[in-house]
């Protein structure tokens, strides 16, 4: 399972947008704020989402991760985080209903949350499987980027128990179908599940 992976690639794009500013205010002038444009533009364009998008998901992760954290050790550890448009994926394994039940909760209870995928297991799981786990999403990752006719950045992957998890954009049910297509071609994957939104055809 890919934890707090949202993490570091939310803040990606912010980081870079503010070494950015800080180069202009060093430059100054017409020269400065064009070549910032295009560096925005450029930032812009690796992620769908708007930058004020990707900072709000990335508090709300940041938020959850928080109340994880503070209810206690287990919670931070088992469970995986994956926020996209407000919508957050949970997936993990957790070894009680009302540990799982309080996770939900606590997800809830952070602003700006619009919905909540609750793929969280009762259970108990061992190195051996969350290396395999790890190994699936670093390959399905790997092609899914390698692979030109998708637009790999708009996806997150968590891997639980053989189910292989997709939230993001896709720009057409074609390039959804690729992803799910390379998911279900690797070894060990049983499963796919995807909360995938597809982009709207123009009008």
């Amino acid at each position: 399972m890919t934890r707090f992976r949202p993490l570091s690639r939310f803040w990606r794009p912010m980081l870079s947008a503010a070494a950015l500013t800080v180069v202009l205010v060093f430059l100054g002038g017409c020269a400065g704020a064009a070549i910032g444009a295009g560096a925005t533009a450029g930032i812009v364009a690796l992620e769908e989402r708007p930058l004020e998008v990707v900072a709000l998901d990335t508090a709300i992760a940041s938020r959850i991760r928080i109340n994880l954290v503070n209810a206690g050790e287990k919670y931070i550890i088992n469970v995986g985080i994956e926020v996209y448009e407000g919508r957050v994926l949970l997936t993990g394994y957790l070894p009680s209903e009302v540990m799982r039940a309080k996770a939900i909760r606590l997800t809830w209870e952070v602003a700006s949350v619009k919905d909540v995928f609750n793929e969280l297991l009762v259970g108990e799981t061992n190195i051996k499987n969350l290396t395999r786990e790890s190994w699936i999403t670093a390959q399905l990752t790997s092609n899914i980027t390698l692979d030109k006719k998708i637009l790999a950045i708009n996806y997150s992957i968590e891997t639980v128990g053989g189910t292989v998890y997709l939230i993001g954009l896709a720009q057409n049910q074609a390039e959804l179908d690729r992803v799910v297509a390379h998911a279900r071609n690797i070894r060990y994957v049983r499963n796919v599940i995807s909360y995938v939104r597809v982009k709207k055809a123009p009008a």
